[in-house]
């Protein structure tokens, strides 16, 4: 994905990754409240205003995510990422093909869900939903990887998402 390799993280580049992590968190969690506003809106009755923020937040959230991603995506092709801390082939492979789900979802769940919403596709919305818990379970994944960096492997690869690479 990156056509250089740095000496790590630049300090934008870790800002976006934990901004994007706690929108998608916000989104994981308070996600529902889009389902509820477009019921709401459907049945032509008044949501509560708690329905109406968190809805609001969902759409805006989303559209945020999309923006801050394809801004990580155009450092990341322009500026590099840091060369792996190790591994073998396959965990390579492993970590190239997760880095590459993110990507991808971090992109088609915030458009599916936006030509949901505003086009009325409802096969949008269907895809959109079906990518959540596979969302889910990526981000477990990748935090099991972290905690596997850190405690078996002993190596800095947290470190690089904490503090901006010389």
């Amino acid at each position: 994905m990156s056509r250089q390799a740095t000496a790590g993280y630049s300090p934008t580049q870790i800002g976006l990754h934990w901004v994007i992590a706690a929108l998608v968190l916000f989104q994981i969690i308070f996600g529902d409240g889009i389902k509820d506003l477009g019921r709401a809106l459907k049945r032509g009755t008044e949501p509560d205003t708690a329905t109406v923020i968190l809805g609001n937040l969902h759409i805006w959230f989303g559209a945020a995510i999309l923006a801050l991603t394809l801004w990580r995506l155009a450092l990341r092709i322009t500026r590099g990422a840091p060369a792996p801390a190790g591994g073998n082939t396959i965990t390579l492979g492993l970590m190239k093909a997760a880095h590459g789900l993110f990507y991808a979802l971090l992109l088609a769940m915030p458009v599916t869900g936006l030509v949901a919403w505003y086009l009325g596709v409802h096969d949008a919305g269907e895809i959109h939903e079906a990518m959540k818990p596979v969302f889910v379970l990526l981000i477990a994944l990748h935090v099991l990887a972290v905690v596997w960096h850190r405690a078996v492997l002993k190596d800095d690869t947290m470190a690089r998402m904490l503090r901006p690479g010389r």
